[in-house]
């Protein structure tokens, strides 16, 4: 086997035998290594740009910081954890809860929860992964995604019963993709979704004329958009929960390829959050959306069996590339509130449901009181966005919830184990 750009060629270079994976530190020959990457970015494409779509952030710069924070994660894991950062779901509920406060502050929520990330790695990375288990089990965890997830199924419905022809359309379409689309086809459910909602709606007229006026007036190659920060208290406890949800992504990433490949990687969960910070940091503080590992690029994995980080080299050149096009971030722009609605139906009960199989996976007994209680009084706090003013900082039912699940959880924890004893 030869070594090229730090990657050893993979048998021939041309085939993958039977039960045999390509290595992270492995490659195909480099037309199939590129066909692979450009997977990847088809993978990633749909979930990504829906996000920025959803919260008004511009999307090719979105999209360029995902380029940047996919080849910063690859440097900072040393190459040895493929992974694509895509625009994490998580931030879709607080950055559309404080869209009234501008794009300066969401991008300052952003930024302040990269940091968080980042530091959280640090720890991590020194301390071992098991302070994660204490800090925030998964009780607590999947508590607190769910309440991430549903706080802003009003929205959903809102945008839903806008269009609600074209929403039911785009839903229709999204399932029975996911549902019997062949291999990647059915991965590729939400951007096939929303494509078809788009169609639809354009037949119908329903697509904003200024919009599709100022995609014609768009060029083809420009700069992304980029825009500075500013940090408001009231933003930044809106968002921070999201912290505990790019945890739990970072380090179910880590561990399913650690899976798929058969090789330990437990030691690099701490640099994979500090690689996560980082990127979203970066992305916050220059217009973009924060970021994540993205399951639907395990997916490619899983099917192809190439975890060669040559190419996600590819798929990060390709982002980046496309990022240099006004006219087709402009596009993106166009997509009417039906078709979002319908997506976000989808959407966000996904990621609530991240949560309950948080709790599954870990086997949570909520015949224990303090579990139920807790949990039970968290959620309803999160969900009916329970609003109330501290000060002069007004907190909604993300934070009040998170808080309650974070701090109650512990507390009342200690009281039934000091009364057992």
């Amino acid at each position: 086997m030869s070594r090229n750009f730090g990657w050893t060629l993979h048998g021939n270079g041309k085939t993958v035998a039977a039960g045999a994976v390509v290595a992270p530190d492995e490659r195909l020959s480099w037309p199939r290594t590129i066909g692979i990457g450009m997977q990847h970015v088809i993978a990633m494409f749909g979930a990504t740009l829906l996000v920025p779509t959803v919260t008004g952030f511009p999307v090719t710069t979105t999209l360029l910081f995902s380029g940047i924070g996919t080849a910063l994660f690859l440097v900072i894991t040393r190459g040895r954890i493929p992974s694509y950062l895509g625009s994490s779901f998580a931030f879709i509920a607080p950055l559309s809860a404080a869209q009234a406060d501008g794009p300066a502050a969401q991008l300052g929520a952003v930024m302040s929860v990269g940091i968080v990330l980042a530091a959280i790695g640090f720890v991590v990375r020194f301390a071992g992964g098991r302070v994660i288990e204490a800090v925030m089990p998964p009780v607590v965890t999947g508590a607190v995604v769910v309440l991430i997830g549903l706080n802003l199924a009003p929205a959903a419905t809102s945008s839903f019963e806008a269009q609600p022809l074209v929403a039911a359309v785009t839903l229709i379409a999204i399932l029975l993709v996911t549902v019997v689309g062949p291999g990647l086809l059915g991965r590729l459910g939400i951007l096939v979704g929303v494509v078809i909602g788009w169609v639809f709606a354009a037949v119908l007229g329903e697509i904003d004329q200024t919009r599709l006026d100022a995609m014609r007036d768009a060029a083809w190659i420009g700069v992304p958009e980029f825009r500075g920060p500013t940090f408001e208290l009231s933003v930044v406890l809106i968002a921070l929960p999201v912290v505990i949800v790019l945890i739990a992504e970072n380090v179910g990433h880590v561990k399913a390829v650690s899976a798929m490949t058969g090789k330990s990687l437990d030691d690099l969960a701490g640099d994979a959050l500090i690689a996560d910070g980082l990127a979203t940091t970066l992305a916050g503080a220059a217009g973009g959306s924060g970021t994540t590992t993205y399951a639907e690029n395990i997916g490619v994995m899983a099917a192809t069996r190439v975890y060669s980080t040559a190419a996600y080299w590819v798929a990060a050149a390709t982002a980046v590339v496309l990022a240099f096009s006004p006219k087709f971030g402009a596009l993106v722009f166009t997509v009417p509130s039906g078709v979002i609605g319908g997506a976000t139906l989808v959407l966000y009960g996904l990621i609530g449901l991240l949560g309950v199989r948080i709790w599954f996976d870990n086997k949570v007994d909520f015949t224990d009181p303090v579990n139920l209680m807790v949990v039970a009084a968290a959620l309803v706090a999160g969900i009916g966005d329970l609003t109330l003013t501290v000060g002069s900082v007004e907190l909604g039912g993300i934070a009040w919830g998170s808080v309650g699940i974070l701090v109650g959880y512990p507390i009342v924890r200690s009281l039934a184990r000091a009364r057992q004893n």
